[in-house]
């Protein structure tokens, strides 16, 4: 049995820089962390030679031709296992539309397990770029290189995109920075869940029309990673703020009336900025709260449930390995 534990994100800014059609023009910029909430993997090896897979519905099959989930069957597929074998996917939060980049974190979990499983584990760098060809080239999803890669990396990064592949940078940031960091953000559920594919297809098919838009989602990105490895971090919410603003321009899918109320709400009680996270349309809002208005944004937004949450050091790793000797 193996079980690994990957983590969810936040992303800060720099979403859709991290698209293809962006990054072959000029190099994509993304700023993200890993959060204490997770997604675990469970693999076992069966006495039979069926596959079982456990996520949000049951499947049993033969063959991994057969597999209805798209990411699981593409992952066997890559990894070459093909029998006896049962999967179980468990998430701390609801997976599907929150935002928080659980599809790639399934993703790459299980690339972890199952290389784990064979016997093969393999780098991180290898479990994002797997991982990418999976949702991206195999799955045809309408999504960037973000989500996969701070799903493996973990911790507070810079990822930098280019067509010859990804620059990873840690954001280390001074004694008692990154504790600020991590107390001055706070997350609500919108109480909708959507499905991002909608939002981004749009986005990426008026990538050429709206490039000088993204250009700006760029230099947003820019201004949070001098924030952070400066160390002037109450400058965040404005940024964060002037993102979700362009962000807004990109679509008229990214955000409703309700989000909308949400964050007047909110900056009206103290929060310095914001944004919905990932494609936008529901999931998660996240905002940048001095620890002295706190306490207010969390009256004003009484009627959302708030996700606790802390910034996660580690990506994706086995937490659980006894590893029999598979049968050829």
């Amino acid at each position: 049995m193996i079980i690994t534990q990957t983590p969810l994100r936040i992303s800060f800014a720099g979403g859709l820089t991290d698209f293809a059609d962006f990054y072959e023009r000029e190099d994509g910029l993304v700023v993200s962390a890993a959060i204490d909430k997770y997604i675990f993997v469970i693999i076992n090896e069966r006495f039979d030679d069926r596959i079982y897979i456990n996520y949000s519905k049951r499947e049993a099959v033969d063959h991994p031709d057969e597999i209805e989930h798209d990411l699981i069957r593409e992952a066997l597929r890559l990894t070459g296992v093909s029998r006896g074998v049962e999967i179980t996917t468990l998430t701390d939060i609801p997976a599907e539309g929150s935002g928080l980049g659980s599809s790639s974190s399934i993703t790459v979990g299980l690339l972890n397990a199952l290389y784990t499983y064979c016997g093969n584990p393999q780098p991180t760098e290898k479990l994002a770029r797997d991982a990418c060809e999976i949702e991206i080239d195999r799955c045809g999803q309408p999504i960037g290189k973000q989500d996969q890669y701070i799903a493996a990396y973990g911790g507070l990064r810079g990822f930098t995109f280019r067509p010859g592949g990804v620059e990873v940078e840690h954001l280390g940031l001074a004694n008692g920075h990154a504790e600020w960091l991590s107390d001055s953000l706070m997350l609500f559920y919108t109480n909708k869940t959507r499905k991002a594919e909608t939002i981004l297809r749009e986005q990426k098919a008026n990538m050429s029309d709206n490039f000088t838009l993204v250009k700006e989602i760029k230099s947003v990105a820019q201004g949070v990673r001098t924030s952070l490895t400066t160390g002037r971090i109450d400058g965040m919410g404005e940024l964060l703020d002037r993102g979700w603003k362009w962000k807004y321009r990109m679509s008229g899918l990214v955000s409703n009336a309700e989000i909308d109320s949400m964050y007047r709400r909110a900056r009206d009680a103290g929060a310095t900025g914001g944004k919905v996270c990932g494609a936008g349309g529901g999931g998660f809002l996240l905002l940048f709260c001095p620890a002295s208005t706190r306490s207010r944004v969390r009256e004003a937004l009484s009627d959302y449930r708030e996700l606790p949450f802390n910034l996660e050091r580690d990506g994706t790793k086995v937490i659980f390995n006894m590893r029999r000797q598979i049968s050829k």
